[in-house]
């Protein structure tokens, strides 16, 4: 083995175990740090031509990840999720209407304004409430995340895979939200009662609950109505057929014609962080498809996942599963989508990949991002959302949502 290759190989092992766990040993760095050093290191070693780095970013999943950030950007600026999720909430009159009613806002709310923000709005919101319901927040914060995980599933814009998985596949909106909206449903079905049936003190049937005050947030109309406007374009530009990139930008186009908002404040908003980590994943993951060991996984692939039958989507289901837990599920979507082309049904095994990877984040809390999120906010609370207690909700339904999905995809 040359000294390249040994650099090549270190480089890659090193950055997605960074990624994976969000920061290196002794060294100040997050992942989007880690993630743009290992692809400048990668080019400088000679282990990806600069060229095909700069081709390896595809820009429309870029462009699609910012103009979903501006659109929310605004709605967040205005008030909106705020005071819809406070007014939402407050109707409650029992512990299990008001998880039932976290898990609805935060399901479908992440299938149409991204996972990972929801959980910022809604986590301390939740909280508050529930704290001044007198009521443990504990379940009512893992229904938060949970229900985000799995709510994002149902469409291409939901969470980050699957707007890179919309953008490679090149499977419409409507094509997408149909295989994949039924099995989300079911399964936000599935965490409300999984948080019923382990926290069975905390939902005892016939214990009401007083609704607490709404908290107080101040709204801006306007902007409200003029980012629903927008939001309105982009879900008919998709149901048109228009390719997802573009018509999100179309719609942040709209937003950004303003005489009202300065600009400052709403890019201000915009993870910029996030589009750096997909910019070096690109640049990271175009390496490792050219190192032999992933052309000998390839070819060990090709048996267990070619053919006809449902034995290679249920070896895929699993395999998507445990990867996303090791590297973390973009990484993963990214490194196995080359494996796609194995499968006679491309559009099931897209579907499957989307479905795998997502549903896989509600395995730990450290599952994905939007988990994080929400330990993070919750401790900023006042509330320790601990490992064990999300786990006892996590694993079972993970194993049970992975399952209904795999099937679901199999037979329809």
């Amino acid at each position: 083995m040359s000294l390249k290759d040994i650099v090549e190989y270190a480089t890659i092992l090193v950055s997605l175990a960074g990624i994976a766990v969000g920061a290196l040993p002794g060294l100040k760095m997050n992942r989007a740090g880690i993630a743009l050093a290992a692809a400048a290191i990668l080019v400088a070693a000679g282990a990806i031509a600069p060229g095909d780095a700069a081709e390896a970013v595809d820009l429309s999943t870029i462009a699609l990840l910012l103009a979903m950030m501006l659109i929310v950007a605004n709605l967040k600026l205005s008030g909106f999720f705020t005071s819809a999720g406070a007014r939402i909430l407050s109707v409650a009159r029992s512990p299990r209407q008001l998880l039932a009613l976290v898990v609805a806002a935060s399901g479908l709310l992440s299938a149409i304004f991204l996972n990972d923000t929801m959980c910022l709005m809604l986590t301390p919101l939740v909280a508050e409430l529930a704290r001044r319901s007198l009521r443990d927040p504990t379940p009512y914060l893992i229904a938060v995340a949970a229900s985000a995980n799995i709510g994002s599933c149902a469409t291409i814009i939901g969470n980050p895979q699957n707007m890179l998985i919309g953008a490679q596949s090149g499977m419409s909106f409507q094509g997408f939200f149909l295989r994949l909206a039924p099995i989300s449903a079911a399964c936000l079905l599935l965490a409300w009662l999984f948080v019923v049936l382990v926290f069975r003190r905390e939902f005892s049937p016939g214990v009401q609950l007083e609704p607490p005050p709404i908290p107080k947030h101040r709204s801006y109309l306007p902007l409200t109505l003029k980012s629903f406007a927008a939001a309105i374009l982009m879900l008919g530009l998709l149901l048109a057929g228009m390719r997802p990139s573009v018509a999100a930008l179309a719609a942040a186009a709209v937003l950004l014609v303003t005489r009202r908002v300065k600009p400052e404040r709403v890019f201000a908003e915009v993870d910029f962080t996030l589009l750096v980590l997909f910019a070096g994943l690109f640049v990271i993951t175009r390496a490792v498809r050219e190192t032999g060991a992933f052309a000998w996984v390839f070819a060990q692939a090709q048996p267990l996942l070619g053919g006809g039958g449902q034995r290679p989507l249920w070896i895929f289901s699993a395999l998507t599963a445990a990867f996303s837990n090791l590297i973390s599920n973009v990484p993963a979507v990214m490194l196995e989508s080359p494996l796609v082309s194995l499968f006679a049904d491309r559009a099931k095994a897209w579907s499957l990949l989307a479905m795998a990877s997502t549903f896989a984040g509600n395995l730990t809390l450290l599952g994905s991002v939007a988990n994080l999120i929400v330990a993070e906010g919750a401790r900023k609370s006042g509330t320790e959302l601990r490992f064990g207690a999300y786990l006892k909700v996590g694993f079972p339904l993970t194993l049970a949502t992975l399952a209904i999905g795999t099937a679901w995809i199999a037979l329809v």
